[in-house]
């Protein structure tokens, strides 16, 4: 415990870090004030009655990304979600498109021009969004038959579009100042302070649940159980997260002048986990797509509103396309990321060989047959962290399969089906997002400390972020 509180006074001690720190929470303050300032002509109290009517579609999952911003319907209401939903699209042109992939191996010029195409991007998608959220509302009335919008129209909706998506752009800019002059990556941290805000909430929903006796005689083991598995799975992306694969590396001896270099063996470590909270995020923000376009056209369309049930959350057509997205991101991150066979062409420059394994080809391919290995296990290992609470909380709805749905609905028990209806905010993504950006902040907390050669948070060893 000593160790840790000087650590922090070492931070606040150290001016330049100290700047960093503060002006990153500085930043994230200003991102929080903007959720109390909500989009005019909205009646919000209507609109918080239909996100507890629509809890777990598509305006619980844009709700989470935003920070709780979307239910109020505040000017930060987007969030980062246009801009994570761009970024994907530009990974993806960026494969498939030459004058991407030339701009991509240009450097930092090239990286800025994407980066640049990215913003423009982000203005197009939020003003895309934004019309959609404002259609929709016009559209929408409460159970009672009362509007949700005071005055419908073409002046609502070019309001609405303008003030979220100015709103979105200035999270975008806020986002990138805390990476260039504050401490962590400015997007993560974003996203992690608007879950982080729904923590008392999320207390105070469980207590209400043990003051109430939601489950009965069994209420007491129940709440145990819930704060048990919490920790178990907290535990357990801990353990995941730091998890690699180690393949070592001898380098041969080589004389330049009068010195001897190589000769020494290290490791080349390969991250289980290799994307971090991307393939989660980039699954979740897809899957917006079509539950956003069916939330506008599914009353005129039939086939569209059964489509949209379908992929409602905890659905079961829904659990698979989430699984593959999450397995294709996984792989596809790696892939953009980590190139096998550069990567052995330069072990083979620098003298560098794995035992037992000729360098070159034989090398990168016995490199792609681990990497390959590692991603499949670090893609199932999060769609199990990202469901597994989601099943806790809603159920997996086996008895809406079309030939085995009635079996299912007879022999399954019904928590297994409904789940515990345990409104617990922390969700399996969510859950996946607040401890791995902790864990990449944390270390670079700690590399900025050992720099200045002060000790950092733990006494033996360093601490390890998914990106060390």
């Amino acid at each position: 415990m000593n160790k840790l509180v000087q650590a922090f006074r070492n931070i606040f001690a150290t001016p330049d870090l100290r700047n960093r720190v503060l002006f990153t929470l500085g930043l994230l303050a200003v991102y929080r004030l903007g959720a109390f300032i909500p989009t005019p002509g909205i009646n919000t109290d209507l609109l918080q009655q239909l996100f507890q009517q629509g809890q777990g579609s598509v305006l619980g999952i844009i709700d989470l990304f935003s920070g709780g911003n979307f239910r109020r319907l505040t000017i930060f209401a987007l969030g980062i979600m246009p801009y994570i939903t761009a970024s994907i699209i530009l990974q993806l042109m960026v494969v498939v498109w030459p004058y991407l992939e030339r701009l991509q191996k240009e450097g930092e010029l090239g990286r800025r021009k994407i980066t640049q195409y990215t913003r423009y991007l982000t203005i197009i998608l939020s003003l895309f969004q934004s019309f959609t959220i404002a259609q929709t509302l016009m559209h929408q009335n409460s159970s009672g038959g009362m509007a949700l919008v005071y005055h419908p129209g073409v002046r609502f909706t070019l309001m609405t579009m303008l003030t979220l998506t100015t709103g979105s752009a200035f999270i975008m800019w806020l986002g990138e100042q805390i990476s260039d002059r504050g401490i962590g990556n400015g997007m993560s941290l974003i996203i992690f302070a608007g879950i982080v805000v729904g923590l008392p909430r999320a207390v105070n929903d469980l207590w209400s649940k043990a003051m109430n006796q939601q489950w009965g005689s069994a209420t007491p083991l129940a709440i145990i159980g819930i704060i048990v598995m919490m920790l178990i799975v907290v535990a357990f992306i801990i353990f995941m997260e730091q998890g690699q694969r180690r393949i070592p590396v001898q380098y041969a001896k080589r004389v330049m002048g009068r010195r001897v270099m190589g000769g020494q063996m290290t490791y080349l470590p390969l991250r289980v986990n290799s994307g971090g909270v991307i393939p989660p995020i980039f699954a979740s923000s897809l899957l917006t797509f079509p539950q956003t376009i069916a939330l506008l056209f599914a009353s005129k369309s039939e086939g569209l509103q059964k489509f949209a049930n379908a992929i409602k959350w905890g659905e079961p057509l829904y659990t698979v396309i989430y699984v593959t997205l999450i397995i294709f991101f996984a792989f596809f991150y790696v892939g953009i990321i980590f190139n096998p066979t550069e990567l052995a062409d330069n072990m083979r420059k620098y003298g560098g060989f794995i035992p037992g394994i000729r360098p070159g080809r034989n090398t990168s391919e016995y490199i792609n047959r681990i990497l390959t290995r590692l991603t499949l296990v670090g893609g199932v290992y999060l769609a199990i962290v990202c469901l597994l609470p989601e099943w806790m909380i809603s159920g997996i709805h086996l008895q809406h399969l079309p030939l085995l749905g009635n079996w299912f609905d007879t022999h399954t028990p019904r928590f297994i089906l409904d789940g515990l209806n345990v409104q617990f905010y922390f969700g399996g993504t969510s859950l996946l997002i607040v401890v791995g950006v902790a864990m990449d902040t944390v270390q670079q907390l700690e590399a900025q400390l050992v720099m200045r050669n002060y000790d950092g948070f733990v006494r033996k060893g360093r601490v390890r972020g998914r990106r060390n």
